[in-house]
């Protein structure tokens, strides 16, 4: 292997070194962003999602709720998409413990 060889791989090494760091840069300030609120992915549809309490069942006091702020306002659900009434209620509806 002649010098000139080497001094290619050094530079192909320090380039691809050079890279990773800059992927593990960005890669790091992702990972430091907070994760997105959005809830669950299944539609309101498909669990029977409706804008009132069934009895004394709702959003508001079901395990799977995220409460708004304040605790008055729309919420998320941990199984359904979208904004989430508190006084709301669907099938899929569980008590807390």
């Amino acid at each position: 292997m002649s010098i000139e060889n080497r001094r290619s791989t050094r530079r192909d090494v320090l380039k691809q070194t050079a890279g990773l760091a800059g992927i593990a840069a960005v890669v790091g300030i992702a990972a430091a962003q907070p994760a997105k609120a959005d809830g669950g992915t299944m539609s309101p549809a498909s669990v029977g999602y409706v804008d009132k309490p069934n009895g004394t069942h709702q959003c508001s006091n079901c395990s799977l709720y995220i409460p708004g702020t304040p605790a008055t306002a729309n919420g998320l659900c941990k199984a359904v998409a979208g904004s989430i009434s508190p006084t709301a209620w669907c099938q899929i509806w569980s008590p807390m413990s």
